[in-house]
C-alpha cells in the first residue's frame, strides 16, 4: 500500500500514518485467525477505537469464515516491540490467556480467541459499544452510577478470588513469551524515601519516626506473599465496561500478580491514579468495599473480621497517598486558591480522610500527621480545596 503525502499537511500525514497502523493490524488479525482455525479469514469494515496505549485497536467485522467466530472483533496490535524494560504486548496476552482458562462466570474480561508472539497481536471478543464506568461518572444518573460502582467492586473481588494462587501459572506462561515476570518498579524504595523531605520543603512539616515505620510496614505489606493475585494495575474507569453481565475490564498492558490490597486501596481513594479522580458522596466507599469483600472472603477467611479489614485497607491507603504525594506534591501549584476538580484538592481530601481512618484503625501516629498535611494543605490553597463529586452526584 503507498500513501502520497508530497502534499500534504501534517494533519494528513497524520491520517496516512493512522490507516497504514489500522491495515496492519488488521492484517495481523487475519494472518493468527487463519493459522488459529486453518482456513482463511477475512475482516472488513475497520473502527479505529484509538486506545490510549502502544497498541493500534481496532474493531473489525468477520465476513468470510467456517467457524462459529463472533460477527465483530477486537484487534490489539502491538507492531513495536520495547528496547528494555517489561513488554506489554506479552503482559496483557499473559493477562488474557489466564482469564480465558477459567470458567465464563470468572472471567472478568473479554475472551481471548487467538494471540501470536510473532505477529504481536491479540484477537479478542468484542463486548459490543457498551458505556465505561467512566461515562456512567459522568451522566447524571446517580442511581446507575451506584450501581455501575458496585458492580465494579464486585467484578474486582472476582478477579482476584479466581485468580488468588494463580502467580506460578501467570509466571510461566509469561517465561513462555519471553517475559520477566514483572514486580513493582525499583524505584519505589526511593520515592517513599524521598517523601518526608518533599513534605518538610512544601509544608514545613517533619515527619515523625512513627510515621516512617508505619509507611514502611505499609510498602512491605505491599510485597508481602499474603493475599497476591492478579491486578490490572491501571485502574481506571475508562477501562471498565459496563455490561449486562457486570464490569469487565480492559487493557492489561501492566497487567501482573501483586497484593490484592494494592487495587483495594482504590475503594477507599476512588480511582486515585486516574489524573481525572474526583469524590463520591457519603457511605459509597463502604458499599464499595462490602461488595469486595463478599467476593474475597472465602478465599482470605480473614477479611471477615472488621478490624482486620480495615487495619488492611487503611495501611494500603496510607501507601497510595504517600506515593501520590510524592509523585506529585513537588510539581502542584499551591500559591493559588486550588479548584475542587484539581488534583491540589485530590490531595487535601485524601490526606484528610488518610487521618480519619487512620484514626478509626488506633493509627495515631499517622491520623495526626495526615491531618496536618491536610490542614496545611487547605490553608494554602483556599476554602474549596475540597475535591468535588463527579458529575453523576452532583
Amino acid at each position: 500500500m503507498t500513501v502520497d503525502t508530497s502534499s500534504a499537511g501534517d494533519a494528513g500525514v497524520g491520517a496516512g500514518a493512522e490507516h497504514l497502523a489500522v491495515a496492519a493490524a488488521v492484517a495481523a488479525g487475519e494472518s493468527v485467525l487463519s493459522r488459529r482455525f486453518g482456513s482463511a479469514i477475512t475482516l472488513v469494515a475497520p473502527e479505529d477505537l484509538a486506545g490510549s496505549g502502544p497498541a493500534t485497536v481496532v474493531r473489525a467485522r468477520v465476513v468470510s469464515s467456517s467457524f462459529a467466530l463472533p460477527r465483530t472483533l477486537v484487534i490489539k496490535h502491538y507492531p513495536e516491540r520495547p528496547e528494555a524494560g517489561a513488554d506489554p504486548f506479552a503482559q496483557e496476552a499473559v493477562s488474557y490467556q489466564l482469564f480465558t482458562a477459567l470458567a465464563p462466570d470468572e472471567r472478568m474480561c473479554p475472551e481471548l480467541l487467538a494471540h501470536d508472539g510473532r505477529d504481536r497481536v491479540l484477537v479478542l471478543e468484542d463486548l459490543g459499544r457498551t458505556p465505561t464506568l467512566e461515562d456512567k461518572l459522568y451522566a447524571r444518573d446517580s442511581r446507575a452510577a451506584e450501581r455501575a460502582l458496585l458492580s465494579w467492586a464486585r467484578s474486582l473481588g472476582r478477579l482476584h478470588a479466581s485468580t488468588a494462587g494463580r502467580e506460578a501459572d501467570f509466571n510461566a506462561l509469561l517465561r513462555r513469551l519471553g517475559g520477566p515476570a514483572k514486580s513493582e518498579p525499583g524505584d519505589v524504595d526511593e520515592l517513599c524515601a524521598r517523601v518526608p523531605s518533599v513534605i518538610q520543603e512544601r509544608l514545613g512539616i517533619p515527619t515523625p519516626d512513627a510515621v516512617r515505620t508505619q509507611v514502611a510496614e505499609a510498602l512491605e505489606q505491599s510485597r508481602s506473599a499474603g493475599f497476591r493475585a492478579f491486578s490490572p494495575v491501571e485502574l481506571s474507569p475508562d477501562n471498565n465496561l459496563v455490561t449486562g453481565e457486570g464490569v469487565r475490564f480492559l487493557d492489561f498492558e501492566y497487567g501482573r500478580v501483586r497484593s490484592a490490597l494494592v487495587d483495594a486501596a482504590h475503594l477507599r481513594l476512588p480511582f486515585a491514579s486516574w489524573p481525572d479522580a474526583l469524590a463520591l458522596p457519603a457511605g459509597m466507599s463502604e458499599a464499595m468495599i462490602a461488595a469486595w469483600r463478599a467476593e474475597v472472603v472465602g478465599v482470605w477467611p480473614a477479611f471477615a473480621d472488621d478490624e482486620v479489614l480495615a487495619g488492611h485497607l487503611t495501611t494500603s491507603e496510607l501507601l497510595r497517598v504517600w506515593l501520590i504525594t510524592g509523585e506529585e506534591l513537588g510539581r502542584l501549584d499551591l500559591s493559588h486558591h486550588a479548584a475542587p476538580v484539581s488534583r491540589e484538592a485530590a490531595l487535601v481530601t485524601w490526606w484528610r480522610d488518610l487521618a480519619k481512618h487512620a484514626g478509626y484503625v488506633r493509627m495515631t501516629a499517622v491520623s495526626e500527621f495526615a491531618a496536618r498535611v491536610a490542614a496545611a494543605l487547605a490553608a494554602r490553597l483556599g476554602p474549596h480545596a475540597d475535591l468535588a463529586f463527579y458529575p453523576a452526584f452532583r
